[in-house]
């Protein structure tokens, strides 16, 4: 379990597992997600949950593990810019040792 800072004065924070990351990496969440020049604002984050809200509708299997994920992290009250950019930064070393 990973704890990343949602805001900057350090006052909120998510938990982050394994689980989480493993979906991100499935339906590739956060590749292409900035622009090209990887600054991370609220319409980036919108641009996420719209993504994500696509992906729901068109599947037809199970994706219960992006459900989880939407209210987990995506969709939390503390989710804002900042967090998602911690999110973005522990997902790439995340990566590297997995």
């Amino acid at each position: 379990m990973y704890t990343i800072q949602t805001n900057q004065s350090g006052t909120r924070s998510l938990q982050i597992s394994d689980e989480h990351l493993t979906t991100i990496r499935k339906y590739g969440l956060l590749d292409n997600l900035t622009d090209s020049n990887g600054f991370v604002d609220e319409n980036v984050l919108e641009k996420l949950k719209l993504n994500i809200r696509s992906l729901i509708a068109a599947d037809t299997g199970d994706i219960k593990d992006l459900l989880t994920l939407c209210i987990d992290v995506v969709y939390h009250d503390n989710m804002k810019a900042f967090g998602l950019q911690k999110l973005m930064e522990l997902y790439d070393e995340w990566c590297i040792s997995h």
